[in-house]
């Protein structure tokens, strides 16, 4: 059977693909309009945790065996919902989409929502000096979220926050340099095998 992924070339669609990749399953995309608020059908969210689990025997283990190691799974995807991605999509709504529709940027709230993201690299940059991935020594479906909405620091000229951090720098040129991640960054929609 081959999957369908309905999204627009955006983060949260990406986020789908390099689990599909990952988990070696076949997929075609179908892109969606999300001025007509298609993006909200909840058949289209956090499709990447509901593949990792019902394929977790097929290609990478991206949510783990033991207990230990799914807690440190679940608990680094909240810590990435909450705090990371909150912070970061304000920084996109704000700094990009205002790009592109020719709106001023909010200079307070970007400086906000930086250093809100500071703090959350910070505890980053602690952890992963003591682990090579955020949950623990294995990628996992924490490191893959990551992936879509840091590339959005490249796009916003951000990254320094990211590579004046030592150990963050290294979690990020390794997480990025995935095949899947390749693959789907460098694709446009419909990115079909």
């Amino acid at each position: 059977m081959v999957v369908k992924v309905y999204g627009p070339d955006f983060a949260s669609a990406k986020r789908v693909l390099v689990c599909l990749i990952e988990k070696e399953i076949e997929f075609e995309t179908v892109p969606i309009d999300i001025i007509k608020g298609q993006n909200k059908d909840p058949d289209f969210l956090n499709l990447q945790g509901y593949y990792a689990e019902k394929y977790k025997s097929q290609g990478i283990d991206l949510l783990r065996k033991s207990i230990e190691e799914k807690g440190a799974v679940e608990q680094w995807l909240e810590v990435e919902a909450q705090n990371y991605h909150f912070a970061i999509y304000i920084l996109v709504i704000k700094i990009l989409f205002a790009r592109k529709k020719g709106t001023p940027l909010d200079a307070k709230v970007i400086k906000e929502n930086e250093k809100k993201l500071e703090k959350v690299l910070d505890i980053y940059e602690e952890r992963l000096s003591k682990s090579k991935y955020l949950a623990r020594d294995f990628f996992s479906l924490v490191d893959l979220n990551h992936l879509p909405f840091t590339k959005y620091l490249v796009d916003m000229g951000k990254m320094y926050l990211i590579e004046e951090r030592k150990h963050v720098k290294a979690w990020w040129d390794d997480i990025s340099n995935r095949p899947s991640w390749k693959k789907v960054s460098s694709s446009r929609w419909p990115l079909l095998e």
